[in-house]
């Protein structure tokens, strides 16, 4: 485990973001800046390494806010077009770096990626200055990192699979419905622990306030924080209604590891 590492939440909502195109309604309307989300991603930085986790539609625009210097690597959850879509925005990253970065996924994942990338991962010489990237198929494994570890944590979205993954005392865990038996079993003794919370009312492919609490408090991590949020939760009045070591993320929001629990 690194000597540190932090945790930038890059974009803390659901697939359409809040506020949601043509709505009005009072998170819709909010000024709290922490009810505008773009959608889910975070940046993982240790010594000098940043790891990069889905490349939203709002990648460009939270690279630019969160400042963020460099990509060494970058891991899928899954292929789903607010996760995947804004991978071409990763250019830059291969001009200031002069190197292709290696990205990680599922198999199904990285098939998806290069059949809506095909202009990356084409055989053809681009006429236009494309993004280097080496691809890399996970599987329960973990994957080693400039030293760091990140374990692959299997998940249910509704009836697919998709993957969190645990690095150190920290897990994030976005887009999912449900935790298998033998994922639980990875996520004992977390420092920080980031849940999928779309809102109270269920739904078929996505966690919820209620039965995020249930698994925090099963897993007992020293901190949560909910994301993947939709309009139907304001940030202020959701927090009043949690206990003191679960909050919500908001976009920005840095989190520093400390030490987990003994």
């Amino acid at each position: 485990m690194p000597d540190s590492l932090s945790i930038t939440v890059l974009g803390s909502g659901t697939s359409v973001g809040v506020p949601t195109i043509g709505c009005h309604c009072a998170v819709c309307s909010s000024d709290d800046p922490r009810d505008k989300r773009l959608r889910p991603s975070v940046y993982v930085k240790y010594g000098e390494h940043g790891i990069l986790i889905d490349t939203t539609p709002d990648f460009r625009q939270q690279a630019l806010r969160a400042q963020i210097p460099r990509i060494d690597a970058i891991l899928f959850t899954h292929s789903h077009a607010d996760h995947i879509m804004g991978l071409d925005d990763v250019r830059p990253f291969n001009f200031r770096q002069g190197g292709a970065i290696p990205i990680y996924g599922s198999a199904e994942t990285i098939e998806n990626i290069q059949r809506c990338f095909h202009y990356i991962f084409s055989n053809h010489k681009a006429e236009a200055a494309v993004p280097r990237l080496v691809t890399h198929i996970f599987d329960s494994a973990p994957i080693d990192l400039f030293g760091l570890e990140f374990t692959p944590i299997r998940l249910m979205h509704g009836k697919g699979t998709v993957y969190g993954f645990r690095f150190g005392q920290a897990a994030y865990l976005t887009d999912h419905s449900d935790i298998p038996e033998e994922s639980m079993g990875l996520l004992s003794g977390l420092d920080v622990l980031f849940l999928d919370a779309l809102r109270h009312k269920p739904h078929p492919t996505h966690s919820t306030v209620e039965r995020s609490l249930q698994s925090v408090d099963k897993l007992a991590p020293r901190r949560a924080f909910f994301t993947h949020i939709c309009h139907d939760l304001a940030h202020a009045r959701t927090e009043e209604l949690l206990p003191p070591h679960v909050r919500l993320a908001y976009d920005g929001l840095e989190i520093p590891l400390g030490e987990a629990p003994q």
